[in-house]
């Protein structure tokens, strides 16, 4: 396979807006409103020249890119093509992160490690087709499948499938397979509200056993928690 120009390249992330942002209704929008299009177009550059062991120019270049977006790519990372950083605020991506293609990565995105070893792979790898919400977190050398998607400021410390959803704080898989609404945040299930629901629930059962002595009562009660207790578990998916 032929190798594309740095210049074809550029061009693609200049086009990567209009497939994924419905807002866009101009190209004079991508001046003015896109810093996370002008981050990845300055980390192109800055990647060449650090690859070529100008690794204190290729720094510069990206602090100043950091200044001007908000957004802080290390050069020695690689970022694969159609990559979208959306908004693109408070992104940061560590220096052994791999993204592959056609990823998207909203705004307050965390790519980040969780150890000093200098010469280790301590960043995620974003597998192709990956959606990474707002604010979430994925720390440490962990895989983000194909077409996976992560939840909005969620913490995602393990692995995710292929094909998969995740949320929470340490993010969950709670849905497996292909779902094109599988990250319509209002769709997706509340599994801290349903463990303390059940919680609740069951203790007031306790109590009331308790102070009444009717501890056949409890019996009664049973079917209606364990239907909690499974909706919670069916979410939960190690």
């Amino acid at each position: 396979m032929k190798k594309s120009s740095l210049f074809t390249i550029i061009k693609e992330d200049f086009q990567t807006p209009w497939k994924n942002d419905p807002a866009i209704i101009s190209r004079f929008e991508l001046i003015i409103n896109y810093p996370g299009v002008w981050a990845l177009v300055n980390y192109r550059v800055a990647h060449i020249i650090y690859q070529k062991n100008f690794k204190t120019f290729a720094r510069i270049l990206m602090g100043i890119t950091q200044i001007i977006t908000n957004v802080d790519i290390h050069p020695r990372c690689t970022i694969g093509r159609g990559v979208f950083i959306d908004h693109g605020f408070g992104v940061v991506i560590g220096e052994t992160a791999v993204i592959e293609d056609d990823v998207l990565i909203y705004q307050g995105v965390t790519l980040g490690g969780v150890n000093l070893e200098r010469d280790a792979k301590r960043h995620p790898t974003i597998k192709r087709g990956a959606v990474i919400g707002g604010g979430a977190k994925i720390l440490g050398n962990i895989t983000i499948g194909e077409n996976a998607r992560v939840g909005a400021n969620s913490v995602v410390v393990k692995s995710v499938p292929a094909d998969s959803t995740a949320i929470g704080i340490p993010a969950r898989v709670i849905i497996r397979g292909k779902d094109k609404n599988q990250l319509s945040h209002n769709k997706l299930p509340d599994i801290n509200k349903q463990l303390f629901l059940y919680l609740f629930k069951r203790l007031s059962v306790l109590e009331e056993a308790i102070q009444t002595h009717h501890e056949k009562d409890i019996a009664k009660h049973d079917i209606e928690l364990e239907k909690i207790y499974q909706d919670f578990i069916s979410t939960i998916k190690e």
